[in-house]
């Protein structure tokens, strides 16, 4: 099986991945996301 993108891609892709998802964390987004991930459960069960 030959591989059609080079294993250097993946693994820079896979670090940009993870420096962004560290960034998110240090500006305190997980906060933010779950909060509107919530209200959109709420909202859809009817409770809200």
């Amino acid at each position: 099986m030959t591989r059609k993108i080079p294993i250097q891609a993946t693994i820079g892709l896979i670090l940009v991945a993870i420096a962004s998802m560290a960034f998110g964390i240090y500006r305190g987004e997980v906060e933010i996301v779950l909060m509107k991930a919530i209200n959109i459960c709420m909202e859809c069960i009817g409770l809200g």
